[in-house]
C-alpha cells in the first residue's frame, strides 16, 4: 500500500488547525484555578503553599511529647565513686518510667568541674541532666577562685536525690572504741591524732576540719591521691581516723574497720546502732554527702517539673529504697524549689568550713 505525502499546502492547513484548536483549548485563568489547572503563574503561589505546609510539618515534629530521644545524665567524677553509684542507681528505673534510655555519662576530672561545666553549657531541652552532689555544687565555689559556671544561675535544681552521712572510722585494731575516748585524747595531745582525706578541700577533708572545730581539738590532717590510698594507710596504722561515707560499710562489715559516730542530725540506716556527734554531746557536727539532679538553666518548667514527679517516684520504689539503704543513705524527694533553697543554704554554710580549713585549691 502507498502512502500519501501531504503536500506542502497540505502541511499549512494540519499547522493552522492544530493552532486555532490550542487556542480554542486554552483555558482563561479563572476558569484553570476553577478546574485545579496549574499555569504558569501560578508556580509561586505553590512554591507558597508548600513552604507553609513544610513548616507545619517541622512544627509537627517540634511538638512531640518529651522525651522523644534518650537522655544523658552526666556524672562529673570517675566511674566507681559515690555520685557515679547513685547515678547508677536512679538510671534505670527513671528510663522505665520514661520509656527512654537513660545514659551515664562520666566527665570526670577538676574536682567535678569538668562534667558540671558540661552540663551547664548542654541545650536546656531535658535532654542532658547533671548528677549533682555537694563538692562541685556547693564546696567548690569557695575551694577556687574562678569557676568555668555559676552552681546557681547555670542550673535549675530538679531534685535532691539522697545524701550519706561522714561516718567516723578507725580501723579495727585501734585502742579506740568511742568517739568520746579519742577526742579526749585528741584534747589531750594536740596534733598526734591524724585523719586522711582523698586531698585537700575534699568531704573528707572539710568533715575532719569541722570535727577538730567543734571538739576544740588539733588533728593533724595527712591528704592523699584519692580514698583508696588513706583506707590503706587507715588500716595499716599509719594514720588514727577518717571521716567518709559509703566505704565504711564495707569495711566496717568485713571487720576492718570500727564505726564510732555519725556527722549528721539522725542515726544512719547501715549503722543504727551508732549514735550521732548530736547525741554524744557534740553539737555542730553534721556533713553529708548529698546528691541531687539539675538540668541547664533554661530548661522548661514543664520538662523539669515531669523529671521531678518521675524521680520521686523512683523514690518510692521499694528496690531503689533498699538500694540507698543498704549504703547507709537517707533517702530524698520534695519539690524543685525546696532543692534549690537548699544548695543556696550549703553554699552559704560551707563557706565558712572552707575558711576555717584554710583550704584553696589555685
Amino acid at each position: 500500500m502507498k502512502h500519501r505525502v501531504g503536500t506542502p499546502r497540505d502541511v499549512a492547513y494540519h499547522r493552522a488547525t492544530a493552532l486555532e484548536v490550542g487556542a480554542c483549548a486554552r483555558p482563561s485563568r479563572s476558569h484553570a484555578r476553577a478546574q485545579g489547572i496549574l499555569i504558569t503563574g501560578d508556580i509561586p503561589m505553590k512554591r507558597s503553599f508548600v513552604a507553609a505546609f513544610l513548616f507545619m510539618l517541622a512544627s509537627a515534629v517540634t511538638a512531640q511529647p518529651w522525651p522523644n530521644q534518650s537522655l544523658r545524665l552526666v556524672v562529673p567524677f570517675a566511674p566507681g565513686g559515690g555520685v557515679d553509684t547513685m547515678a547508677r542507681i536512679l538510671a534505670q528505673p527513671l528510663a522505665q518510667r520514661l520509656g527512654q534510655s537513660v545514659a551515664v555519662d562520666n566527665r570526670g576530672g577538676a574536682g567535678g568541674n569538668i562534667g558540671t561545666e558540661v552540663a551547664a553549657r548542654s541545650k536546656p531541652d531535658g535532654y542532658t541532666i547533671l548528677m549533682a552532689s555537694v563538692s562541685p555544687n556547693a564546696v567548690n565555689v569557695h575551694l577556687y577562685s574562678k569557676l568555668p559556671f555559676d552552681p546557681i544561675r547555670d542550673f535549675e535544681p530538679v531534685i535532691y536525690f539522697s545524701q550519706v552521712p561522714n561516718i567516723l572510722v578507725v580501723a579495727a585494731g585501734s585502742p579506740y572504741n568511742s568517739a568520746r575516748e579519742l577526742i579526749d585524747f585528741a584534747r589531750a595531745n594536740p596534733n598526734k591524732v591524724s585523719y586522711g582525706s582523698a586531698g585537700v578541700g575534699s568531704s573528707h577533708h572539710l568533715a575532719g576540719q569541722m570535727l577538730a572545730t567543734h571538739t576544740g581539738v588539733q588533728l593533724m590532717h595527712v591528704p592523699y591521691r584519692g580514698a583508696g590510698m588513706a583506707h590503706s594507710d587507715l588500716l595499716a596504722g599509719t594514720i588514727t581516723l577518717m571521716m567518709d561515707t559509703t566505704a565504711p560499710v564495707s569495711f566496717v562489715a568485713a571487720g576492718k574497720m570500727k564505726a564510732l559516730a555519725v556527722a549528721a542530725d539522725k542515726r544512719s540506716p547501715a549503722f543504727p546502732q551508732l549514735p550521732t556527734f548530736s547525741e554524744l554531746g557534740i553539737k555542730g557536727v553534721s556533713m553529708s554527702a548529698w546528691y541531687g539532679v539539675m538540668a541547664p538553666a533554661g530548661t522548661p518548667r514543664e520538662i523539669v517539673d515531669r523529671l521531678n514527679t518521675e524521680i520521686n517516684a523512683v523514690l518510692k520504689d521499694p528496690a531503689v529504697v533498699k538500694r540507698l539503704n543498704d549504703l547507709g543513705a537517707d533517702i530524698g524527694g520534695g519539690s524543685a524549689q525546696d532543692f534549690g533553697r537548699f544548695v543556696e543554704a550549703e553554699i552559704k554554710r560551707y563557706a565558712e568550713v572552707v575558711k576555717a580549713a584554710g583550704a584553696k585549691l589555685d
